[in-house]
């Protein structure tokens, strides 16, 4: 990755309706040894940590808490996949411990306060994965599209399976002349904010609204949470969403055009568009937020991707609340944790380089 900056759980709790399948628990354990490779001992670590936040993280966190634990046998980790924007303000009053989010913090978030920090937190890259235009069309299995007839799409522009637009992209494939049924998050949602980042670079003519975190059009059907995106595409019928790939599950998944070049959707991909991405211009020296090149069209790419980030304080107000986040931290960018998650939730293991980096933002904390 280029860093340069580019201007100025013992037990897995979850609270809310997800429950983490023993499988994810079972298959997650890479923490055999007591000592991680920095140097810190997880056996005498002991309490209890809460995050809360994106649920695209969900079974990554479920991988992670697994295998922490298999070392840190003395603390408990609860993640509670609320949705980023939920993680974030749960972490700023003081009602988590740490956040996981799609989106790193904005700058009005970073000039405030936060409960339990002495002063500033910090984004840590921990998680990247592509997000998938999944859908389910009667007699459709192959798909393409562009940014354009995305952003048609899921702005309520196209309405129609058939419509010219989708049917130029996809020479020979028997289109139904059928609504289109969208299917968006209803919450404060990182991953919409990468999606709507995404249509408004690449087709702002169609996509007028600004990048957000809240879908902008009156258009579909809407749900909370990857988890509650993939019921509602399992009841509909001649839909599509965008969802963290790890949710997806046997959803037909929509080849992206990049450049000249229908894609599939990739692990890889995704990573090699994060790889070619810089670091958010003046942040503090530990933070990590990435900015994305969402028009990358480098063979293989697939823009259409999230980092989602581990927040922290640089320094906590409790001095043991910050050793537990710390050494949870240190487990979770570790290349055991990271090929764990990318088993378990098809998402990409951070580069070496960006490892390397987290690892030492990680060490920082307080």
């Amino acid at each position: 990755m280029n860093i340069k900056r580019i201007g100025s759980v013992a037990a897995i709790a979850i609270a809310g309706a997800v429950v983490l399948s023993s499988c994810a628990a079972n298959e997650g354990g890479s923490g055999d040894a007591a000592t991680s490779s920095s140097g810190t001992d997880y056996s005498k670590l002991s309490g209890t940590l809460t995050g809360s936040g994106s649920s695209a993280q969900q079974t990554a966190e479920a991988t992670w808490a697994a295998g922490f634990q298999d070392a840190a046998s003395g603390v408990t980790v609860n993640y509670s996949p609320d949705g980023s924007g939920a993680g974030r303000e749960n972490f700023i009053s003081g009602a988590a411990d740490f956040a996981g989010s799609d989106a790193a913090l904005k700058d009005e978030e970073l000039s405030g306060s936060f409960e339990l920090c002495t002063d500033k937190a910090i984004d840590i890259p921990v998680y990247i994965s592509p997000i998938a235009i999944a859908y389910k069309v009667d007699g459709v299995s192959d798909l393409t599209l562009d940014a354009k007839t995305i952003a048609g799409i899921f702005s309520g522009k196209i309405t129609k399976w058939n419509d010219s637009e989708i049917a130029d992209l996809n020479d020979g494939v028997d289109l139904p002349d059928s609504n289109i049924t969208v299917v968006h998050r209803s919450d404060d949602s990182g991953t919409t904010q990468n999606f709507s980042e995404y249509v408004s670079a690449n087709a702002s003519d169609v996509w007028t609204e600004e990048p957000s975190q809240t879908f902008p059009y009156q258009v579909g059907d809407s749900a909370k949470g990857t988890s509650g995106v993939a019921s509602a595409m399992a009841s509909a019928s001649n839909a599509i969403t965008y969802i963290d790939d790890s949710g997806a599950g046997d959803l037909d998944k929509a080849k992206l055009m990049v450049g000249d070049t229908a894609t599939e959707i990739s692990a890889e991909g995704a990573a090699k568009v994060v790889a070619d991405s810089d670091t958010v211009a003046g942040r503090e020296e530990n933070d990590l937020a990435i900015d994305i090149d969402r028009k990358d069209t480098a063979e293989g790419a697939w823009p259409l991707v999230l980092v989602s980030y581990a927040i922290a304080c640089q320094e906590y107000k409790d001095a043991d609340k910050g050793e537990l986040v710390k050494g949870y931290l240190d487990y979770v960018v570790s290349k055991d944790a990271q090929d764990a998650a990318a088993k378990e939730a098809k998402s990409a293991a951070l580069s070496d380089e960006l490892s390397e980096k987290a690892a030492q933002a990680v060490a920082s904390i307080k």
